[in-house]
């Protein structure tokens, strides 16, 4: 086995650490359990978040902002 570090965001590392502890196990298992169940070709996982923003979720824009320019 080999050692490496990983840089997480505050939100992430408390969620390591929270899901560590309800599976009673060491925050590297959970690591290594996420990269064994890891499918490259499974890209579903991209669309997690992705409509937010600083501001939100983008639904939360209104239709006419989002339409402005639109086709000119």
């Amino acid at each position: 086995m080999k050692k490496t570090s990983v840089y997480l965001d505050d939100g992430d590392a408390r969620r390591l650490a929270w899901l560590a502890k309800r599976e009673r196990t060491s925050q590297a298992q959970i690591v290594r359990r996420a990269i064994a169940a890891y499918d490259p070709t499974d890209r579903s996982f991209a669309l997690v978040g992705s409509g937010e923003g600083p501001g939100g979720s983008v639904a939360d824009i209104p239709e006419e902002e989002l339409l402005q320019g639109f086709g000119s």
